[in-house]
């Protein structure tokens, strides 16, 4: 029965991705502060009591500036979860906590760090690509 639950749970993450998507690409948020937002994951509880949203935009941008697109999507969290709502047709909308998605900068630090190592002894593989 455990198992039946996290399937559930993933189900459900997927389509609330998918619809949050959905009503960003469209517009429905007014917030400059939310444009060009992308939901790059969602993980729902098994309980589908909370669904936490990791977000990214497109371009680089600042620390200062990562605050403020979370901040407007937390503003916007009633809206959305009213719209989740109708678009799901749940019975409980998981409350929506939006959290910035640092994979991809992780993985530029990690990668930038490599290219430090490799420049500082020789580097040595530059041919063989």
């Amino acid at each position: 029965m455990v198992q039946k639950a996290f399937r559930r749970a993933d189900r459900v993450a997927e389509r609330i991705r998918s619809e949050l998507m959905d009503l960003l690409l469209r517009g429905s948020l007014r917030d400059p502060a939310a444009s060009e937002v992308v939901i790059s994951a969602v993980r729902v509880t098994d309980d589908l009591s909370i669904a936490r949203v990791y977000v990214r935009v497109l371009e680089e941008i600042g620390a200062d500036r990562q605050e403020q697109v979370v901040e407007a999507l937390g503003r916007a969290t009633g809206f959305l979860r009213r719209e989740l709502g109708h678009r799901l047709q749940l019975r409980h909308v998981p409350a929506l906590e939006f959290y910035w998605d640092d994979v991809v900068d992780s993985a530029l630090r990690i990668e930038s760090i490599l290219e430090e190592i490799r420049d500082e002894t020789g580097g040595g593989t530059e041919g063989s690509q």
